[in-house]
């Protein structure tokens, strides 16, 4: 059995950093302990100066396979977050075919077994016919169900009332939901296509996309949760009149309707659209600064439990197109744990939040085994970062298949160094070591 000793780290973990050492015996970690002696037969690691946090987990990544593999694939985006000290992701529905049977989920469990670089788990989509494959979901196999409540590709908006409420009722684990108004959405859409055509300004998009669309459905499903006493996770909250919707006087274990923001949402705002233009152009919309700022606040007081990436590539010819035909989405799992490092800089938020943010309240969201925390006996899923190794974001240093970011040519300050995934050194420095160790997530349930 492999041993790593990793010296002298930082370690972030519960709400405190403590100066520690941590053991890795095969794939879990077997001690943590201040100043521990190294045996002969264990590597050595020096983290001295550096923090060990551990490994994040993305709860809404889109890898584009089956049926879109032109943009993204399993192996290429789990390898990018290798890179950004991303160890386990949760993938959405809405590939090709859509993840809506048993046959569909059970083809993307045994792509990710052959190619994946981190560990994995699939979001079961829901659609207005599916209900009794919905009813079958194995819940220690599944973290959850995914429901697209505003426009979304195929037959996986679900727009029928009695449907939606069939599954809130019958559904209890998380149901994750995108909450983005149709028909205000499909109103103002057509009032800016008679005044502009096709091109329409890249800045209208947060007027079409509006703010008023996103309450309205947010509210509505929140309302329908509330009635049904449906598990509810509102994903990529927008806006900062959504963030009064939910409350944060209760543990997260206790809660029954919860919600996360996306990076984007925390980085950029309408002003950056200018420079971006469809390059930012994400559903829903990156909105005002003064949202922004509302969406901060309520991560910071724990309305917001989770910060995730919606990573969803497209290519840059796609996206490059004029405004109707640019679709919304971007690339952004191998520098999601760096922006919030220099937002950590900036004293927009502590480490110590970001690490319960994306470690912690992940796995206890969605119940995850063993994963999301640094304690004895559960997988050494680790990353090591150096808070102060200031790099900018280049073309040439990115892993994703579509082969660009929105952050190019942005500096950060806060680097991922290397990676643990199962007890393994999978990411050293740039260097991802060339095996496959990854496991299908399970769950407490």
């Amino acid at each position: 059995m492999s041993k790593i000793l990793i010296k002298g780290a930082n370690v972030v973990n519960e709400g405190q950093t403590a100066l520690l050492d941590v053991l890795i015996e095969g794939e879990r970690i077997a001690a943590i302990a201040a100043n521990m002696s190294p045996t002969p037969d264990m590597e050595v690691i020096d983290a001295s100066g550096k923090f060990l946090l551990p490994g994040c987990i993305d709860d809404q990544v889109h890898f584009r396979e089956p049926g879109l593999t032109h943009k993204a694939t399993i192996g290429t985006e789990s390898k990018a977050c290798l890179a950004g000290g991303i160890t386990s992701f949760l993938e959405m529905p809405n590939t090709n075919p859509q993840t809506t049977t048993a046959q569909a989920y059970n083809d993307k469990l045994d792509v990710a077994a052959r190619t994946s670089w981190v560990n994995y788990g699939f979001l079961f989509g829901g659609t207005n016919d599916n209900l009794e494959e919905i009813k079958a979901i194995n819940p220690k196999t599944t973290p959850g169900l995914k429901l697209f409540l505003g426009s979304s590709t195929g037959n996986m908006l679900v727009d029928d009332p009695n449907t939606l409420k069939e599954i809130f009722s019958a559904f209890r684990l998380p149901i994750a939901v995108h909450c983005e108004d149709e028909q205000t959405i499909r109103a103002n859409l057509a009032a800016y296509v008679k005044k502009f055509g096709d091109d329409i300004p890249i800045a209208h998009h947060p007027d079409i996309r509006s703010a008023e669309a996103c309450y309205l459905s947010s509210s509505k499903a929140i309302a329908l949760a509330k009635e049904t006493g449906a598990r509810l996770h509102v994903f990529h909250l927008s806006t900062a009149r959504e963030t009064t919707l939910f409350q944060n006087d209760v543990p997260l274990a206790e809660k029954q309707i919860t919600a996360e923001v996306c990076i984007h949402h925390l980085w950029f705002s309408d002003e950056d659209y200018a420079k971006k233009g469809t390059h930012i152009k994400w559903n829903p919309a990156v909105k005002s600064a003064a949202d922004r700022a509302g969406l901060w606040e309520a991560l910071n007081d724990d309305r917001i439990d989770i910060i995730a990436t919606d990573h969803a590539p497209h290519t840059l010819e796609e996206k490059n197109q004029a405004y109707i035909k640019a679709p919304s989405g971007g690339p952004m799992v191998q520098h999601a744990l760096a922006v919030m490092l220099e937002c950590v800089h900036q004293g927009k938020i502590s480490i110590e939040k970001v690490v319960e943010k994306m470690c912690h309240n992940p796995a206890i969201l969605f119940a995850i085994k063993e994963r999301g925390y640094i304690r004895t006996g559960y997988f050494a899923d680790l990353v090591l970062v150096d808070k102060n190794q200031a790099h900018t974001i280049t073309r040439e240093g990115l892993l994703y298949k579509c082969g660009w970011s929105p952050l190019e040519g942005t500096t950060l300050r806060g680097a991922v160094t290397h990676t643990f995934l199962n007890g393994r050194l999978m990411y050293e420095n740039g260097n991802i070591k060339e095996a496959h160790h990854a496991k299908p997530l399970s769950f407490t349930r």
